[in-house]
């Protein structure tokens, strides 16, 4: 490990720099996830579509228990198989095949609603069929196409709609014959009130009712179209807090990510607290290094560093900042704890065994054994964020370079632990697990470089 040279306050963090791409990468996280709701959210609407086709199937047949009914069961059927070939081809807004099926449906159901059953014996005009508030139905469309969380989509429908309601009214209208005596005989009966006769001629297509109709839908499917793009960026910072809780995730363990995602204070608030400090380094990787192609090198850097990470997460700890072929890691930040140097301790062991562990299978597939040394300090720091512009948190103090420089002196002394007198009462004090401390031997009077006095360490070979 490069040499730590001591100041007041030594900074160990490498500079975190946050750039357009870090920008494009936070938002391409947060629209991949938008997307796969909205996946999910086209697979809903169509599960909805086919629960409620059937539902108003059963309806039709209460409403008009003919057989002729089966002619609007067959167009039911037809919108469930316009559905599926949503669900395959569809791409939520972003596909022209969904667009088309979309309008597919709006011109199935006003041509069903417009046009009479060609399987019923009726007579009566054509005007009649807008008596029936058939438009109901298109809601039902409008309400699926919400659930797939694309407000274009959404608006879409509503003008879609709109527009064939229109054209399909002014066509009737200007092609269906009038029935002129039964206009008339209609007038006779209700002449005496000019409102009822107007409302009960057979041959008007109450365009004032119409118009009520497109409108009303219109400003419905605006609402629902801005409803759905507010939720949408709903999601997308749901989605950006997620991505910031991962990311969180790869510094802190879990428990302190819950800590920190509940609490309003935030961590720039610069204060002292003792704290647990760790140091891992592996020896002479220079040397080994030198005997390895890079790639080599690196996949061992990362089933180092990802073991170790491992045992810090477990135990509490947080990964301050990864060291080249070592890392530094404390244990009671950002939020003390009442067992931070026992952690601490067990952290240290654990890495131990963890590494023994992979050595056994290092020597099986005939690769070079990995040894470490590691210093553990207990101690005042300074906590927070550092910097002008930039910020970045840090843990800075003389108790960081105790750490450090006890990491350093496991070497001279052959430990594969250096843990100081501090940390050792700490345990002590925290009266948690006594039994860390047990096969540590006592090495008093040691140099440690960059102070004046003496120290009592601990040591564990």
């Amino acid at each position: 490990m490069t040499d730590t040279t001591v100041a007041p306050l030594p900074t160990y963090r490498p500079e975190r720099h946050v750039d357009l791409a870090d920008a494009v990468a936070d938002n391409a996280y947060a629209e991949a996830t938008l997307e796969e709701h909205k996946r999910r959210g086209l697979v809903w609407a169509i599960r909805a579509r086919w629960t409620a086709m059937p539902l108003i199937g059963i309806m039709l047949v209460f409403i008009n228990p003919t057989w002729n009914v089966m002619y609007y069961h067959v167009i039911l059927g037809l919108l469930c198989l316009n559905g599926w070939m949503m669900g395959r081809l569809g791409k939520v807004g972003r596909s022209g095949y969904e667009l088309l099926l979309i309008f597919l449906d709006l011109l199935l159901m006003t041509v069903t609603m417009v046009v009479p059953n060609p399987f019923a014996a009726q007579d009566f005009p054509i005007a009649m069929q807008y008596r029936f508030d058939n438009f109901i139905y298109f809601y039902v469309i409008l309400a699926a196409g919400t659930l797939a969380y694309s407000w274009r989509t959404v608006i879409a429908i509503g003008t879609w709609t709109a527009g064939m309601w229109t054209v399909a009214l002014i066509a009737a209208w200007w092609l269906s014959p009038v029935d002129e005596a039964l206009q008339q005989r209609a007038s006779d009966l209700f002449g005496d009130n000019d409102l009822l006769a107007r409302f009960m001629d057979p041959s008007s297509f109450m365009f004032h009712l119409r118009v009520q109709e497109v409108v009303v839908f219109v400003i419905v499917a605006v609402i629902l179209g801005f409803s759905v793009r507010r939720f949408n960026a709903l999601l997308m910072n749901n989605a950006s807090l997620t991505r910031e809780r991962a990311n969180l995730s790869r510094y802190f363990s879990p428990n302190v990510v819950d800590q920190l995602s509940q609490n309003d204070e935030p961590l720039k608030q610069v204060r002292s607290q003792d704290v647990a400090i760790l140091f891992i380094d592996i020896i002479g990787f220079t040397r080994m290094a030198a005997g390895l192609d890079a790639l080599k090198v690196i996949e061992m850097l990362r089933g180092f560093h990802g073991r170790m990470e491992h045992e810090v997460f477990r135990h509490h700890g947080t990964l301050d900042k990864y060291l080249g072929d070592g890392l530094m890691a404390t244990f009671g930040t950002p939020m003390a704890g009442t067992q931070d140097a026992t952690n601490a301790v067990a952290c240290a062991r654990a890495m131990i065994v963890a590494l023994d562990q992979w050595n056994l299978e290092r020597r099986r597939k005939g690769e070079h054994e990995i040894h470490v040394g590691i210093g553990i300090h207990f101690g005042e720091t300074v906590l927070g964020d550092i910097g002008a512009n930039r910020l970045e948190y840090a843990v800075i103090g003389t108790a960081v370079n105790i750490a450090a420089r006890l990491e350093e002196i496991s070497r001279p002394l052959q430990a594969r632990i250096v843990m100081s007198d501090q940390l050792r009462d700490q345990v002590g004090s925290e009266n948690v697990e006594n039994s860390l401390v047990e096969g540590f031997v006592r090495q008093a009077d040691q140099d440690i470089k960059g102070f004046d006095q003496t120290m009592t360490v601990w040591t564990l070979s």
